[in-house]
């Protein structure tokens, strides 16, 4: 697990925004944009390693790098900022179900990819879900690439508090010569703005090239 610290919320520059958002029914919102794969499509097959792996870790790289997405609530509504989160996305199975997986954290793409194939055997193995928990040092990823999607929704329990980011990808595809990719990405509105995802969104594009 992480090293996490306390934001001094009462000295905070969004404490009125967090105070505000933190109330709603449903305090995310979400954007969905494509982004270009073209150079990151053709590094993964020189590797000879796997897209999803190679684009997942950009992302994960640069959500690391957005002080923002490291940011989560806890049971007593205070804010932790982890000096690191990690990726857990959906791991498709054969039999069509899917289930989580937990990828450790690693600038180093090699390490990275080591550990998500250790993983990824397993959950391809087993049977169960173990979703991450409210306030986990993690970001929620789903890939669906059999879609091109130009929005998304989520299912949510309201009941219960949530504040982990929620970043989807979709369907590779050819436009005028460029391979395109959708993301969604859905964050708490209590934690950031869409200046912060955006941020994220130029720096993730930066890593793929």
């Amino acid at each position: 697990m992480s090293n996490s610290r306390k934001l001094d919320i009462d000295n905070w520059k969004r404490k009125d925004h967090y105070n505000f958002f933190r109330h709603f029914d449903e305090p995310f919102f979400g954007v969905c944009v494509d982004v270009d794969c073209t150079s990151a499509y053709r590094r993964a097959k020189e590797l000879g390693v796997s897209f999803f792996l190679y684009y997942l870790h950009k992302s994960i790289v640069a959500v690391n790098q957005t002080e923002a997405f490291r940011y989560r609530i806890n049971e007593e509504d205070e804010i932790l900022v982890y000096d690191t989160v990690e990726a857990s996305p959906t791991i498709n199975r054969p039999d069509g179900t899917f289930g989580y997986g937990y990828f450790s954290y690693d600038e180093d793409f090699d390490a990275f990819r080591q550990n998500a194939a250790t993983e990824i055997e397993k959950v391809r193995n087993a049977t169960g879900l173990i979703p991450a928990v409210s306030g986990e040092n993690v970001i929620h990823y789903s890939s669906i690439p059999w879609i091109n999607f130009k929005s998304i929704s989520h299912a949510r329990s309201f009941s219960h508090k949530d504040s982990i980011p929620k970043i989807s990808f979709g369907k590779l595809h050819d436009d005028n010569g460029q391979l395109m990719m959708p993301v969604s990405i859905h964050v708490h509105h209590g934690l950031m703005d869409g200046y912060d995802v955006g941020k994220h969104l130029d720096l993730f594009q930066k890593l793929l090239g």
